[in-house]
């Protein structure tokens, strides 16, 4: 098959991201020709400025929708996109100069419907950036998985640097209407059909994240939540490590009241973990501050993610309540 690729992205008022995003796609080197389609999810802040004044230089489509979600936003682009392989980001990505050749090599090595990449953080990005990147990609930590080629037996790529051929997408319909959680369904929905996917390691992107703890404590809180959900709806991918943080938690209020009762020994186990984070940190990012920042970070992931996970898994495994009335803010209207 020739490859056409093109590159969607969804975007909700942050027209200053689509900046950065098309000056990376300027640095692309490439030796094919590919399209570039900007879907404005009904944002009050619209990018419209920004994406005209490259679109001289650049092959980009731009539209306007009322807000519907990224996924919902995904599949509008998709739908109006002429290639026939198509290359999913978040606006808030930047792009190595070689991110496609990378790409377009490998799947002429071993062509799979469904790809994905991982993320790193680039060296403009501030302290704590680097520390949440840290925490959602170490080894040490759940966010390693995604990045590592041995972690899972299928790996499930995630929507901020994301590849899917015309043919899966018309096969799926595309993402549903849960977020966070999307990209994880249409994978299962995708193995389902007999569809592979795979990690393409050297394709990474550098994804800035969220930029202050609040926002990031909601991102993995949300994570927490729609994994139960993907459970209920998808009984084969259940797995005893998505309770991990919920358990490491749980753990870490054990040991601090033993310690009250001078019960130490736990505590010093949880002391050593942060250590090694706190060594690891300093080794991957040579900082003294993010090497210390990546320990909130960690805390902020484990317990965000882990109490969302237990409530969510009590109120659908347990408790039987409906996901999507009982969490209505995880589901968007499709148009």
């Amino acid at each position: 098959m020739q490859l056409q690729f093109s590159f969607i992205i969804p975007v909700y008022n942050r027209p200053e991201e689509i900046q950065e995003l098309l000056q990376s796609f300027e640095a692309l080197e490439a030796t094919m020709a590919y399209e570039i389609v900007i879907v404005e999810d009904g944002s009050t802040k619209p990018s419209k400025t920004i994406v005209e004044s490259f679109q001289n230089r650049l092959n980009i489509s731009y539209f306007i929708k009322a807000n519907s979600g990224p996924g919902d936003s995904r599949n509008y682009g998709m739908q109006r996109a002429k290639g026939n392989y198509f290359i999913i980001l978040d606006s808030d990505c930047i792009l190595p100069k070689d991110y496609l050749q990378v790409v377009e090599d490998d799947l002429k090595r071993e062509f799979v419907d469904c790809y994905g990449g991982p993320d790193a953080a680039h060296e403009s990005f501030t302290n704590l950036q680097k520390a949440i990147n840290f925490s959602m990609t170490s080894m040490i930590t759940t966010g390693g998985i995604r990045g590592r080629k041995n972690s899972l037996d299928k790996f499930q790529p995630r929507s901020f640097n994301m590849g899917l051929s015309k043919k899966a997408f018309e096969a799926t319909n595309g993402f549903g209407r849960i977020h966070p959680g999307e990209d994880p369904d249409l994978s299962i929905r995708l193995w389902d059909l007999g569809f592979k996917t795979k990690l393409i390691v050297e394709a990474y992107v550098y994804h800035k994240r969220r930029i202050s703890w609040r926002t990031f404590y909601k991102q993995v809180h949300k994570f927490g939540l729609v994994r139960p959900i993907l459970n209920f709806w998808h009984p084969s991918t259940k797995k005893l490590t998505y309770w991990f943080p919920t358990l490491f938690i749980l753990g870490l209020i054990a040991c601090l009241v033993l310690f009250v009762f001078d019960f130490t020994w736990p505590l010093i186990l949880y002391m050593l973990y942060f250590v090694m984070a706190f060594v690891m940190a300093l080794i991957e990012t040579k900082s003294l501050i993010v090497s210390f920042l990546a320990i909130p970070a960690i805390l902020i992931q484990f317990f965000g993610y882990g109490y969302g996970f237990l409530k969510s898994t009590l109120a659908v495994s347990t408790l039987k309540k409906d996901p999507e009335i009982h969490f209505p803010k995880l589901f968007f209207k499709q148009t």
